[in-house]
C-alpha cells in the first residue's frame, strides 16, 4: 500500500524525513524513467524551422517539463536509435 507524502515546510524537515526507511513511498507510479547525457557537447547546429513548429516543439517540451533544445536533442537521438 502507498503511503502519502507528508507536506514539509521546510529544509530540515526534508532532511529528517528523507533518513527515515522511504520504502512505503515507492510504486512504480513515482518514477519516470530517465535518460542521462553524459557526453559532452562540443558540436553546435544552426536549424531553420517554421515558427509554428517551433512553437509546438517549446509546448511538448513544456508538458515533459524540460527544455526545449534538450527535447530537440533527445527526439533526434531517439530518431537515430530506431
Amino acid at each position: 500500500m502507498k503511503k502519502q507524502l507528508p507536506k514539509l515546510k521546510s529544509d530540515e524537515e526534508l532532511e529528517k524525513f528523507l533518513e527515515n526507511d522511504l520504502s512505503a513511498y515507492i510504486t512504480a507510479e513515482n518514477f519516470t524513467a530517465m535518460s542521462f547525457e553524459f557526453e559532452p557537447k562540443e558540436k553546435v547546429v544552426n536549424l531553420r524551422m517554421s515558427a509554428g513548429l517551433l512553437d509546438r516543439i517549446k509546448r511538448a517540451a513544456l508538458q515533459k517539463k524540460m527544455p526545449y533544445q534538450k527535447f530537440i536533442r533527445q527526439s533526434l537521438e531517439m530518431a537515430v536509435k530506431k
